[in-house]
């Protein structure tokens, strides 16, 4: 058996917890060493905290101008306020929004400077109880709220619904927090919220003039290193604004925008699984086999970016008028050299004796080894003959943009409120991909004759979870057909591959929506004071996918556009070294943006034509007409608050769908009508403690991919894919029990249950199609596959939330510990998460995206103008898609090797601030620290699909604030 090269380990759990104890003790130790010293610095006011009004939609961030001290004042103290207690100031003005808030809600808020502490808005909501995020490349993309499927979870901005570039799957990367002046994160739903809302909505208040007091300018710079690849970050931020009284009233503008770009590379490792029908050794039921492995090494550029401007007008105080752009983009630029090492592409070949091994192992003549146990291989480590190596040279230029235009207004009448907007926002995913070359191996052959100049010699070793290695040989073969290992392979260009495809693709989704809302409501004296709201909203959307590619086979014998056919063209000669630290077994040569690019161009020029791709067109177009009731009563034991909403939703659905290569455009419409009670209780038990319960419902409809109706359909593979407009919404209701304590001078504690009761639950699968729909021209298509969207039965989700914060200023007297201690404070939550959900096949798993356990913990000091924080999360394992419908021996293991799971997930960050004046610091943030791997596996824990590392983060600058 092959011996392969010594692999990085990482660090055992009491290295793990040591790092993060070590990074709490220097940041907490040190700021303590730096408070005994304040002969040299001398202690800053008592940081002043805002508090935020409920009545307009940026009153958390206008609350600057009226603030509290978060330690109790005595009577008749003055309250001070400063910029020199970032943490504390946007913890208390979260808590105040917490408690006034009718609903139950978590919150991010600004601190007085009007700084939120994460770059874009899914990592600034992470640290909040009952928020799970999803990452992609390190980066926090998607949020799952208590534990619920990402798609259950909307997203707002300043109570406006937005659909993001991706559809219901809301993205929160291509968000900056820098728009926002607050994160509300709603967790109980109410009558006036989108229908499409079951685990929560996510409504980012952004910034107004009204926040200052008059002229105010802000802003950051800085810059970092990004550790693997020896990379750079780049961050800035400015904010302008302004107000003015008039002899019309008082007016308001602000500009703003943002940057943010990292520079990276990426070490990863991929393998596919497979249950092997040729495999009937003795214990093939327990065996699944890795198809194919691969390195798909990345070079990246990753950018947020942001413009956004308001206009408001206050003509009286009773009235406000305003207008308001925002424009935020993602931008993911990729170069990647990915390696696949087709292991089974020689699978007909596996002997398929059921008898058991002889004692002395050997290759069979005329076969490569894999999926034989008699050769001496299993499904973790062995030895592949004759295998295929597929280089696949990509570039990719993503874009993700947001432009959403809002106007409107808020009137006071007295008894009566009116609130208005009207709204356009258009939503881009633009996934192109200028180039993509294909190098392969030469063919196996008769027998393997030719697999000693075509093919390589594969060693492979998956026993470690976190670092699948390969080993590269040159092939042999014997005489009597017995293939064997030859010599090493270091440099994988030196194994001869020919281009043998070409591809471009031009791709970009596009969602066009409008949105016109009008709310008001009324104070009337029943039951000592209830407030009655009414509302109606319009929302037409249209969304439509676009694909033209251009896409031709090569080779020395049919190469009409000339193109060189060596890799030698498009490698870098002078940038040859991987950038990266995984322990790969060879080495090879990065491919050239400008090079790769120009070999499609070539072909284009040389007639190569971009054509449309029906398959994956569509054009989905949706009416949603709704309207409300409502009530707020407030009693002296708390508040009452019902009501329901009513949505007619109709939606049009058109695309092709393609039968044995003949495509028909079709168009399926559909309407339906939902409605969504829910009544919320609010009992004030004192000043300081409150119980909270609530009923609600909810119903997530399919994305618009999903409802396509672009079958496509095989008779020679009799397979079915495409869309699925006959999907059925997912349909929810839901109770919460919350327990909430409002600590003097700002701590909080609280614990809640919920539960979630769903119908017809939705997943991605593939299945027996079971329907005569497509049984034409005599053909039974009923038995065929179907891999698509589907319902399956019911499901739920229950689980239990704990929340603890507290610093100890005000108590370090009492507890006869020194001043300088109390700029110490700790905040804690945790998430509990059962799940069941019903999959179209009928087996019971939890749902996608729900960790049993989500946690958060940090540790964070701040006084004499210095702060700092130290931030722990982790979640456990959840599933990312279910496995295709496929039994084997009685045991579900399906082509994929079963179920795909994100493994568990922990991440350490840390962060230092100094205040050098009231109105200018310094700032370090250092991000994943622990640098674990974001790691997939199928089925079994063992069974990695994926891994991959990204490497740590350290970022400094300057922020200034006038």
């Amino acid at each position: 058996m092959t011996k392969l090269p010594v692999r990085l380990r990482a660090a055992p759990m009491s290295t793990r917890a040591l790092l993060i104890a070590s990074s709490a003790w220097t940041l907490l130790g040190g700021s303590a060493a730096m408070a005994q010293g304040v002969g040299t610095v001398p202690p800053a006011p008592t940081g002043g905290v805002p508090v935020p009004e409920q009545s307009t939609p940026s009153a958390a961030a206008s609350a600057a101008s009226t603030t509290i001290d978060p330690a109790t004042p005595s009577p008749g103290e003055e309250i001070v306020v400063t910029g020199s207690r970032p943490i504390a100031e946007s913890i208390a003005a979260a808590l105040r929004i917490q408690k006034e808030s009718p609903a139950l809600v978590s919150v991010v808020s600004a601190d007085a400077a009007g700084r939120l502490p994460d770059q874009n808005i899914a990592q600034a909501v992470s640290r909040l109880p009952g928020v799970g995020v999803q990452r992609d490349q390190g980066q926090a993309r998607y949020i799952n709220l208590r534990g619920a499927p990402i798609n259950w979870t909307t997203l707002s901005i300043d109570g406006i619904n937005i659909i993001s570039p991706e559809g219901r799957d809301a993205r929160f990367d291509s968000i900056p927090s820098a728009i926002a002046s607050q994160i509300v994160v709603r967790k109980a739903v109410t009558a006036n919220m989108t229908g499409e809302t079951i685990a929560g909505n996510v409504d980012v208040i952004t910034r107004s003039a009204f926040d200052y007091d008059g002229l105010h300018v802000a802003g950051k710079l800085g810059g970092g290193y990004v550790e693997l690849g020896k990379r750079q970050e780049y961050e800035g931020q400015l904010v302008l604004a302004n107000r003015w009284d008039t002899g019309i009233g008082e007016f308001g503008a602000l500009v703003s925008g943002s940057y943010y770009q990292r520079d990276m590379v990426t070490d990863n490792g991929e393998t596919d699984w497979e249950a092997v029908s040729e495999d009937r050794r003795p214990g093939n039921a327990d065996r699944v086999w890795a198809r194919e492995t691969e390195n798909k090494l990345y070079r990246l550029t990753r950018k947020n970016y942001s413009v956004s401007g308001k206009l408001e007008w206050k003509p009286t105080p009773d009235h406000r008028l305003f207008a308001s752009s925002i424009y935020t983009a993602f931008t993911d630029d990729e170069s990647r050299n990915n390696y696949i090492f087709d292991l089974d592409d020689q699978q007909s070949r596996v002997p398929t004796s059921t008898a058991a091994c002889p004692t002395t192992t050997s290759l069979a003549a005329n076969t490569t080894g894999y999926a034989d146990v008699c050769a001496g291989n299993t499904p973790y480590q062995g030895t592949v003959y004759g295998v295929d190596l597929n280089s696949n040279m990509l570039i990719r230029e993503y874009k993700q943009s947001v432009f959403t235009n809002t106007v409107g207004g808020d009137h006071d009448l007295g008894r009566i409120q009116v609130r208005w907007r009207g709204n356009y926002t258009r939503s881009v995913d633009d996934r192109s991909a200028p180039a993509q070359l294909n190098y392969d191996s030469g063919g196996f052959g008769t027998n393997g004759a030719s697999a000693p100049a075509n093919r390589l010699t594969v060693g492979y070793d998956l026993t470690d979870k976190k670092h699948p290695l390969v080993e590269l040989y040159r092939t042999l073969r014997s005489s009597t057909g017995v293939l064997s290992r030859g010599a090493r392979v270091n440099q994988i260009e030196d194994f001869g591959a020919t281009l043998a495809r070409v591809r471009g693709l031009k791709a970009k989704d596009v969602t066009d929506a409008y949105t016109g809302k009008l709310d008001f409501s009324y104070d009337a004296d029943w039951f000592g004071g209830t407030k009655l709201m009414f509302g109606v909203q319009y929302d037409n959307r249209k969304k439509e996918s676009n694909e033209r590619i251009l896409d031709i086979s090569v080779s020395s014998s049919n190469n009409p556009y000339n193109l060189p056919l060596n890799y030698s063209a498009v490698a870098l000669a002078n940038d040859p070294a991987f950038k990266g630290e995984y322990p790969l077994g060879y080495q090879f040569r990065y491919h050239g943006k400008k090079q790769s690019i120009a070999i499609v161009d070539q072909a284009e020029a040389g007639g190569a034509k971009y054509v449309s791709t029906l398959a994956n067109f569509y054009d989905v177009r949706e009416e949603v007409w709704s309207g409300y009731g409502m009530f707020e009563t407030k009693m002296d034991w708390g508040s009452i608050i019902g009501g329901a909403r009513v949505e007619h939703i109709k939606n049009e659905s058109s695309a092709f769908a393609t039968v044995n290569g003949t495509s028909s455009q079709i168009t399926i419409p559909r309407d339906q009508t939902l409605i969504y009670p829910s009544v919320h209780f609010n009992w004030d038990m004192d000043d300081t403690k409150k119980l909270r319960l609530s009923f609600s419902t909810g119903a997530s409809r399919p994305d618009y991919d999903q409802l396509r109706p672009n079958l496509t359909v095989s008779d020679a593979n009799q397979t079915i894919s495409g869309g699925n407009p006959d999907a059925e919404p997912e349909r929810a209701k839901g109770v919460d029990l919350y327990f909430e304590w409002y600590m003097q001078p700002q701590g909080f504690f609280s614990l809640g249950a919920f539960y979630k009761d769903v119908k017809d639950t939705l997943f991605d699968t593939t299945r027996p199609f079971n329907s005569d729909a497509l049984n034409l021209d005599g053909v039974d298509r009923s038995g065929y596959i179907f891999s698509g969207i589907a319902n399956g039965g019911d499901g739920y989700i229950w689980g239990i939330e704990g929340a603890f914060q507290q610093q100890l200023e005000g108590y370090q007297a009492d507890l006869g510990l020194p001043d300088w201690t109390g700029g110490f404070g700790i905040l804690l939550n945790a998430t509990y998460n059962k799940s069941q959900a019903e999959t179209p096949d009928g087996r019971k798993v939890m749902f996608p995206g729900t960790s049993k356990w989500v946690m958060n913990a940090s540790l964070f000091y701040e006084k004499y103008g210095f702060s700092a924080r130290v931030s722990y999360q982790n979640r456990t394992k959840w599933i990312d898609a279910i496995g295709d419908f496929d039994t084997i021996n009685g045991v579900f293991r399906g082509t994929t090797g079963g179920d795909e799971f994100w493994a568990r997930d922990d991440e350490l960050d840390a962060s230092l601030r100094y205040a050098i004046t009231p109105n200018f610091e310094v700032y370090a943030d250092f991000s994943n620290l622990l640098n674990g791997p974001g790691r997939r596996f199928a089925g079994v824990s063992a069974r990695t699909l994926e891994v991959e590392t990204f490497g740590r983060r350290y970022t400094g600058g300057v922020r200034f604030n006038f």
